[in-house]
């Protein structure tokens, strides 16, 4: 039988449109909250993506997948693309990321947001040289069914990276990780947003999400080559590459 998809509330509503619902719910404060969660290390595991991906690829087009408020596509900038394109579900996480590129004076023609499912769209066939997500994959209805329609939209060597919250391997910190995150993050998140069972969605989509070698098995599933991880901040979150395969002559990617 296969297991129900981890949701953030109970509803007969589609995990989609659950997650669509709880990031509208939370949008304005989502930034001030991602950083005081993350206690700021949220920032350094960005960077640290970005330097794994300056080792394969020196990207023109960039899609930011689960983008939220831009965050990841702003560092992206670090690889001086042609153009990068966010893309989101939740309308009022987009609204907040366009506020802040004309805050930032960033024009439409470098980064632009707009609202698709990355698991459904049919745009942007073999459109894009890297495709980035940071904290999104977990969301996703079906993780193979999001990870092959990425896989589509990648050019023949492209290059995607995940940058996902994992489990650590270590005792210690995995019973001080489980104490934080169980019970520590949604009171923040009730305190702060409101919204407390979008806090307890998160300890329990990590719980449930495949680790490390489990989530590169998934990237090879779904047509991805040369698949590998780093773990970051001793195994707290985790970056994962995968490489589209370059065609053989006359196949169809």
């Amino acid at each position: 039988m296969p297991t129900q998809p981890v949701t953030p509330y109970s509803s007969d509503a589609s995990k989609n449109h659950q997650i669509r619902d709880m990031f509208n719910r939370i949008s304005k404060r989502y930034d001030i909250l991602n950083t005081v969660l993350s206690l700021g290390i949220h920032r350094y595991w960005r960077k640290s993506c970005i330097r794994e991906i300056k080792l394969h690829i020196k990207p023109k087009t960039i899609l930011d997948v689960a983008t939220g408020t831009g965050d990841f596509a702003l560092a992206c900038l670090q690889l001086h693309p042609d153009k990068i394109t966010g893309m989101d579900i939740s309308r009022g996480m987009l609204d907040v990321g366009i506020n802040k590129l004309r805050q930032l004076k960033i024009p439409n023609s470098k980064i632009e947001l707009i609202e698709d499912n990355a698991e459904t769209t049919s745009m942007f066939n073999q459109h894009f040289d890297l495709i980035v997500v940071a904290f999104g994959v977990r969301n996703f209805e079906n993780l193979n069914r999001g990870l092959a329609n990425m896989h589509r939209m990648l050019k023949p060597n492209g290059v995607l990276c995940v940058l996902e919250f994992a489990y650590p391997q270590k005792n210690w910190l995995r019973h001080l990780y489980h104490f934080y995150f169980k019970r520590i993050v949604p009171l923040i998140g009730r305190i702060c947003s409101a919204d407390e069972k979008a806090y307890a969605y998160l300890f329990n989509s990590v719980q449930s999400f495949p680790h490390f070698d489990a989530f590169t098995d998934h990237l090879r599933e779904t047509g991805f080559s040369k698949t590998y991880y780093k773990a970051l901040s001793f195994g707290i979150s985790s970056c994962y590459i995968g490489i589209k395969k370059t065609a053989p002559e006359g196949a169809v990617i």
